[in-house]
């Protein structure tokens, strides 16, 4: 596993922290549209969304000029573990990944911007960016929007807004959300509370993979529910309203466990730490939860010598299955995948957990 390869792998939301990155780890902002007088997807022929597919590749030829080099993949041309590595950094849906008839996605070079064709509507441009950007996120997801809008005829009604195959899309076709970590309020058992009061206020709480996945490593992932009748500013001000508050919340338990329970908790930190410096096997769901124990314990200064806690959120996404056979480059068996990722984490933190952040 080169260190070029294992960068190469590593997307700007990962490598970077960005505001309240210690527990924000990525802020999301995807835009639903369709093209008018075309069937949406799951109702038109290959010939029409070969038409959408061509029509949308020719329009972003004008994305370059703004946001620098763009790449074009189609799905049917991807293996099935590229397409898998591509869900596993969040670029791409796992519908999207399914789908091979005329879909693909185009990927801005620090891939913070995605553009999907051909998943549920027609396209889905996204924005991921590392800690809490939800309005910066927006930004550049508009000037995207924008500038295709300018080449392609939106399906749109004055009455109801952008039009999409989901009701819950109708509107502004906007869905926004953040991936937060929140160890201490599972640890306080304060975490179904606020989960609770999360989904009482319109929001949608989910795993890191979206709907229907769970949640792993005390990473959660809340989103809006509501697109009609609401702007997109009053979309994002609520949910960073809402994020502020989980974000003061988490801290608060942090700083309760820190009074109450220091000793226990750094034993935990240092025990998950330990594991991860010296195991020879770990699977998957392990390893996310000893990295968000190490993530815990740099946040609250409990492990010392680690300085570049970046590292381990590369690493919840890097020691997936997908990603890790890519930097193998082979397939691998369910033992030699749980060999092979306590390797790459051994290798990972001895090489550059005691690097300066970068950013």
């Amino acid at each position: 596993m080169s260190e070029e390869k294992k960068q190469k792998q590593v997307s700007e939301w990962m490598r970077f922290s960005g505001p309240d990155g210690d527990i924000v780890l990525s802020s999301r902002i995807r835009l639903a549209r369709n093209l008018r007088d075309i069937p949406f997807p799951y109702l038109a022929s290959d010939s029409q969304t070969e038409t959408v597919l061509q029509k949308i590749k020719e329009a972003s030829e004008v994305l370059p000029e703004i946001f620098g080099p763009m790449t074009f993949l189609r799905m049917k041309e991807l293996s099935p573990l590229e397409r898998q590595v591509l869900v596993e950094k969040h670029l791409i849906s796992p519908a999207l990944a399914k789908e091979q008839r005329n879909s693909a996605v185009i990927l801005r070079q620090d891939e913070a911007l995605s553009i999907m064709i051909n998943e549920e509507d027609h396209l889905r441009i996204q924005c991921l960016l590392p800690g809490l950007q939800l309005e910066k996120a927006l930004q550049l997801a508009g000037q995207c929007d924008d500038l295709l809008e300018e080449k392609l005829d939106y399906a749109f009604d004055e009455q109801w807004g952008f039009l999409t195959v989901c009701p819950t899309n109708v509107g502004t076709g906007l869905r926004a959300s953040v991936m937060v970590h929140l160890p201490a309020l599972v640890m306080t058992k304060q975490i179904n509370r606020i989960l609770s009061a999360i989904a009482q206020v319109g929001l949608a709480v989910r795993g890191m993979y979206g709907e229907g996945s769970e949640i792993t490593g005390n990473l959660v992932q809340i989103s809006n529910q509501i697109t009609l009748g609401q702007a997109e500013e009053e979309i994002i001000k609520n949910l960073y309203g809402v994020t502020k508050q989980i974000v003061e919340q988490e801290s608060q338990a942090r700083q309760v466990l820190l009074n109450e329970s220091r000793d226990q908790l750094a034993d935990r930190v240092n025990r998950s730490f330990g594991i991860l410096r010296h195991a020879q096997l770990i699977s998957s769901q392990e390893a996310m939860q000893l990295l968000s124990d190490v993530h815990l314990g740099i946040d609250l200064g409990l492990i010392e010598g680690v300085k570049n806690k970046v590292v381990l959120k590369e690493l919840m996404v890097l020691q997936r299955p997908a990603n890790l056979q890519m930097l193998c480059g082979q397939m691998l068996d369910s033992m030699d995948r749980d060999r092979q990722r306590a390797r790459l984490i051994r290798r990972y933190l001895q090489e550059r957990a005691l690097e300066s952040e970068e950013g």
